[in-house]
């Protein structure tokens, strides 16, 4: 059971809106956002993708023997 939650309707109906706007094309709403970033006077900070190490990962790298001591 689910409860109803008016912000949460509120906000669902101006995604929807929104969306609606741009014909529902995630292209054009990524477009407009960029065109908007770049009209505001506020500077965006990108780290880019960052790479995620499991626990397993971490512990595989830290028992490798290194590349001179292989032969």
């Amino acid at each position: 059971m689910m409860i109803e939650d008016p912000v949460v309707e509120e906000i669902r109906k101006y995604r929807a809106e929104h969306a609606a706007h741009y014909g529902n094309d995630l292209r054009k709403i990524c477009e407009a956002l960029r065109k908007q970033e770049k009209k505001s006077q506020k500077e965006f900070v990108d780290f880019g993708p960052k790479l995620l190490q499991t626990k397993n990962m971490a512990a595989c790298k830290s028992q490798q023997v290194p590349s001179d001591q292989n032969m």
